[in-house]
């Protein structure tokens, strides 16, 4: 049954995706479905109590001219990382490996947006973006009651699809050749929380013809033949670790196989240095800078335009900072998943004390959206556009409650983002 269906004629025929995040209490989305078709034998691994709150029921409506900022946002991203000025700047803070440049620009991104009143704001920027193949298949479990006015910006398909292409590509760029056999590389992957996109992305490859398995980073040896697990050589690694300088003892014979060129990595240290440290959005935020550095000046005003105030937090600025905390949310540059961040608003003095020994931006606070579903419950939402250097590839949105998104609220988690038919991929 289709929650609010009653008020279907009246709210859905709009064309305000606010009206319709306030209004429309409808679940568009069979996550149902989804969430049995992958529990399937042979499928996923998927755990009842703790993927419970994995897929949202609920949609969030988003206009086609937000998206397609998003979207130029995005390819104004990739290009500026290419430029050698920039790169020169922002690799000063980053660890010795990201110097390494193994020939690609890092496969996919995942570019975080609120969305404001003023339009939306790039929050930050992801090099190992979770949820891209789970939000293909909820994207495809879309049940609108208004499918003429609001639709999926692209196919769950074409968004797998190119998403396969694009890490391969990537993979690809660094060997000369296409990979024949990757790694999904993450420490325990079986007991990560997104351990069943793993399970989708190692079905992906090898529809794509590339022998593909899932490992951790101990399972792996580096010898004069090349990094091997117990089955057999591998010649290219989907890179889902947080240890994005590959710095922890685990990751040796990774890292060596890396800087050796013996494997491709996808993402790789080097992407991560120029695209996710978050002190970067410092500069990308600076249309003057940018302009200095010869990129175009439409594109680093298109940037400045969505990027909030950010500052890198200092022995000099830290007294005003917590005077002025409330419009500020204080994170760390090389931090992933919403550790170690706070909302200003909810920071207490002891907790900013400790901050002191370790680096953090402080960057103006732009509220997520708004989505009501069920009951009146209203939830945050934030979208993420995933991309590759050949442009956007699916949008999907996250709701949630609290201080920062999470997968542990009714009617919650990830979102199939609806926009109007005009919009194409």
């Amino acid at each position: 049954m289709v929650e609010g269906a009653d008020s279907c004629d009246v709210i859905c025929n709009t064309k305000d995706p606010e009206e319709l995040n306030r209004l429309c209490a409808c679940s568009l989305v069979d996550a149902g479905h989804v969430f049995e078709s992958l529990g399937t034998p042979g499928a996923t691994t998927l755990d009842p109590v703790v993927h419970a709150h994995l897929f949202s029921p609920y949609a969030l409506f988003v206009h086609r001219t937000s998206l397609d900022l998003m979207g130029a946002v995005a390819r104004a991203v990739f290009e500026i990382a290419r430029n050698r000025k920039y790169a020169e700047h922002v690799l000063r803070w980053a660890p010795d490996i990201a110097l390494h440049d193994p020939g690609s620009g890092g496969g996919v991104l995942g570019l975080d947006f609120h969305l404001t009143v003023a339009g939306p704001r790039l929050i930050e920027i992801n090099t190992n973006p979770g949820g891209l193949l789970l939000n293909t298949l909820l994207v495809d479990a879309v049940r609108s009651c208004a499918p003429t006015a609001w639709a999926p910006w692209t196919s769950g398909a074409r968004a797998r699809d190119a998403s396969v292409v694009a890490w391969l590509d990537d993979a690809r760029a660094q060997l000369g050749r296409m990979p024949t056999r990757v790694a999904i590389v993450d420490v325990a992957p079986r007991e990560q929380f997104l351990y069943p996109e793993f399970e989708l992305y190692a079905a992906a490859f090898k529809e794509a013809g590339v022998d593909s398995v899932i490992r951790a980073p101990d399972a792996l040896t580096l010898g004069p033949n090349g990094l091997k697990d117990a089955d057999g050589r591998i010649d290219a690694v989907y890179n889902r670790l947080t240890d994005f300088a590959l710095a922890d003892p685990v990751a040796e014979p990774l890292r060596h196989a890396y800087l050796g060129r013996a494997i491709a990595l996808t993402p790789h240290p080097r992407a991560h240095a120029l695209l996710a440290d978050k002190r970067n959005l410092i500069s990308l935020g600076d249309a003057r800078m940018l302009a200095a550095w010869g990129i175009d000046p439409v594109l680093a005003q298109r940037l400045a335009q969505v990027i909030p105030t950010t500052l890198e937090v200092t022995s000099e600025n830290r007294d005003a900072l917590w005077a002025d905390r409330d419009g500020y949310f204080f994170k760390p540059p090389t931090g992933f998943g919403s550790r170690g961040s706070y909302r200003g608003s909810k920071l207490t003095r002891k907790v900013w004390d400790a901050m002191v020994s370790t680096p953090y931006v402080a960057q103006a606070f732009a509220p997520p959206s708004v989505r009501i579903v069920h009951g009146g419950s209203s939830l945050k939402a934030d979208v993420r556009c995933y991309a590759a250097a050949s442009g956007p590839l699916l949008v999907a949105a996250r709701l949630y409650q609290g201080q920062t998104t999470n997968m542990r609220t009714q009617y919650g988690g990830f979102a199939a983002v609806l926009t109007t038919p005009a919009l194409t991929a």
